[in-house]
C-alpha cells in the first residue's frame, strides 16, 4: 500500500512508519514540528535502509492536505495532533482547533480526494474515570480532560461519516500508556518541556535532567496505593496500527479497537523496574492525587487478538531496557544530535 502518516516525526508516528517500512508499504509522513524533530525521520530512513518522503505540513493548512492527498494514496494513518492532557485543560481552544479541526480537514480532504480507508490514534482517555478493568470496548465513554474529550469527538466524527458514507473503512485504536523505543536506541520519546508521563519522567531523572520522580497519589486502592496502568511497549504498538491498516478491509465502517496488554502495573512497579533498567534506584517522592486519574485501569484486548492477530509480546523489563537505551544514548532527545 502507498500510505500516508500524518504526525509522522512524532514518538510513536516515528516507530509506525519505522514498522511500514519494514513490511514493503510505501511511506509519505508529514508533521509540523511543533513538537517533533525531523531527525526522527532522518533515523527511520537509517534504520529501514529504505527512502520514506518527509514534508513539513500542518493540519490546518487544508489546501497543503488536498494538494498531498490529491497525489493518491491507499490510506492514511493518523497520529497528528497536540497530546498533553494537562496543557488541554489549561488551552482548550489550541487543542480542539489542531485535533478536532485538523482532523475534520483530513477526513474533508481524504474525501476529496477518494482515499476511504483510515486507522485513527485514538486512546483510552476516551473511557474517563474507570472503575473496573479490564475495560472493553464497549466501556462507556466518558471523557474527562480536554485531550480525551477531542479523541472522543473525532471518534464520533468517524462513526457519523462512516454511517453516512458506508464505503469507509476506519479502524480507531484505543491505546493505553505507550512507553519503551526501539531496540537500536535511535528512535524514543523526545518530550518538549517537563514530561506529562510518567516513563520519560522516570529516565529523565535517570539521567540526571529530574531531581526526583512524583508519584501521583499513594492512597489509592491497589496493592501498593499507587495507580495501576497497562504500560504497552511502543514497537507493540506500532505492529498494532499495522495489523489494522493490513486488515483495514475487515472493517465495517468504523469500529474501535483497544491495544494494550491486558495487564495492569503500578507506579511504584515500573519505577523498580526502571531501577533495575538503569542499575541503581531511581529517587521518587509523593505527592497528591491528580484530579480525574482513575486507580486502575488496564485493557481488555480479545477483540485486537479476533480482529487484527495482534497481541503485545513485549514485558515491563524490556520496556524499560529499551527505554533506558535511548534515553542514555540521547539525553537531550533528537537535540543531542
Amino acid at each position: 500500500m502507498k500510505v500516508l502518516v500524518t504526525g509522522a516525526a512524532g514518538y510513536i508516528g516515528s516507530h509506525t512508519a519505522l514498522e511500514l517500512l519494514a513490511a514493503g508499504h510505501e511511506v509519505v509522513g508529514f508533521d509540523n514540528l511543533s513538537n517533533s524533530s525531523e531527525r526522527a525521520i532522518e533515523r527511520v530512513r537509517r534504520l529501514s535502509k529504505r527512502p520514506m518522503r518527509f514534508e513539513k505540513l500542518d493540519l490546518l493548512d487544508m489546501t497543503g492536505l488536498v494538494r498531498l492527498l490529491a497525489e493518491g494514496f491507499d490510506a492514511v494513518v493518523h497520529f497528528a495532533g497536540l497530546k498533553a492532557v494537562g496543557e488541554s485543560v489549561e488551552k482548550p481552544l489550541i487543542y480542539w482547533r489542531n485535533n478536532v479541526g485538523g482532523s475534520v480537514n483530513l477526513l474533508s480532504a481524504m474525501r476529496s480526494t477518494g482515499c476511504r480507508r483510515l486507522v485513527f490514534s485514538s486512546s483510552c482517555t476516551i473511557y474517563g474515570e474507570v472503575h473496573r478493568s479490564p475495560v472493553d470496548e464497549n466501556h462507556l465513554r466518558s471523557a474527562v480532560s480536554c485531550y480525551g474529550n477531542t479523541k472522543l469527538v473525532v471518534e464520533n466524527i468517524c462513526f457519523d461519516l462512516a454511517r453516512a458514507e458506508p464505503e469507509w473503512k476506519i479502524a480507531l485504536l484505543r491505546y493505553f500508556n505507550p512507553v519503551g523505543a526501539h531496540e537500536s536506541g535511535l528512535i524514543g520519546e523526545d518530550p518538549k518541556g517537563v514530561p506529562n508521563n510518567l516513563m520519560p519522567f522516570i529516565m529523565q531523572t535517570a539521567v540526571g535532567l529530574r531531581d526526583k520522580v512524583r508519584v501521583f497519589g499513594n492512597d489509592y486502592p491497589t496493592p501498593d496505593g499507587t495507580g495501576v496502568r497497562d504500560f504497552i511497549h511502543v514497537v507493540d504498538l506500532a505492529r498494532g496500527h499495522l495489523a489494522a491498516l493490513e486488515r483495514i478491509d475487515s472493517f465495517t465502517g468504523t469500529e474501535a479497537v483497544n491495544l494494550g496488554t491486558g495487564r495492569g502495573s503500578s507506579v511504584l512497579e515500573m519505577i523498580r523496574a526502571a531501577s533495575k533498567a538503569v542499575g541503581r534506584p531511581i529517587p521518587y517522592e509523593f505527592a497528591p492525587r491528580r484530579p480525574g486519574d482513575s486507580a486502575a485501569i488496564w485493557a481488555e484486548t480479545a477483540l485486537a487478538k479476533k480482529k487484527l492477530g495482534w497481541a503485545a509480546s513485549y514485558d515491563l523489563d524490556r520496556m524499560c531496557a529499551d527505554h533506558w537505551r535511548w534515553q542514555k544514548n540521547n539525553p537531550a532527545g533528537y537535540d543531542a544530535a
